[in-house]
């Protein structure tokens, strides 16, 4: 394959990936909305809309394939591939998150609703994912090594305010309503988590097309503060 025609190839997935990383933000913010309206319309938006994020994936998917089928990328193009492979995935996985907290914000009856300090919290922490979600995808696009080591302290902000919400969870009224609304928080809270570790993976990636080197940003080994 010439190299003109390879490297096109490479673009084109890539920018497919940038396109999903657009639809994923698109589908968080839709459902932080939906968090406050309870408009379930509008959650059923982002569920039937995640196939658009499925079609990606496979394409990308296909598309790699296709490559190492008839090319053998080397250095730089290798690792290119390489983390496109895993930002592919991890964009699915922010997909599939949002589909399930549109799919949690269905069950919440509408009485009584989600608190106010929880929707704080979950503002808080949806905001912070979704401009993790765009500077994941900014500096994988840039091969900007400072911008994706950055992800790991906008995480700490995720993190942090996860933390506060289990104990308003507790402070919720003792009664089966307010505990089932608590329970879907929790999961709804451990849905915005995952999709900051899951940019954080991205950044992670981007570290390693740079560098050549893998690295995780954070040691899972260690115990963090509460």
């Amino acid at each position: 394959m010439p190299r003109d025609e390879f490297q096109h190839e490479l673009d084109e997935v890539e920018a497919l990936l940038q396109d999903a990383g657009r639809l994923c933000g698109r589908s968080l913010g839709i459902v932080l909305e939906v968090l406050e309206s309870g408009d379930d319309n509008r959650a059923q938006q982002v569920i039937a809309g995640d196939d658009e994020v499925d079609s990606i994936y496979l394409t990308v998917e296909s598309a790699i394939e296709s490559l190492l089928a008839r090319q053998a990328p080397v250095a730089v193009d290798l690792r290119l591939v390489l983390s496109m492979i895993h930002v592919n995935l991890h964009l699915e996985r922010i997909g599939d998150q949002c589909v399930n907290i549109a799919k949690l914000a269905l069950l919440i009856p509408p009485d009584p609703r989600l608190p106010a300090e929880l929707l704080a919290d979950f503002s808080t922490m949806g905001r912070q994912a979704h401009a993790m979600i765009a500077e994941a995808m900014r500096s994988f696009g840039a091969r900007d090594l400072a911008g994706a080591e950055s992800l790991l302290a906008m995480d700490q902000v995720i993190n942090q305010t996860n933390h506060g919400l289990s104990r308003r969870i507790l402070s919720l009224a003792d009664d089966a309503p307010s505990h089932e609304v608590g329970l879907r928080a929790i999961l709804i809270s451990r849905c915005l988590e995952r999709i900051g570790d899951n940019a954080v993976d991205i950044g992670e990636q981007t570290a390693y097309l740079v560098t050549a080197q893998f690295r995780e940003f954070t040691d899972a080994s260690r115990a963090t503060r509460a």
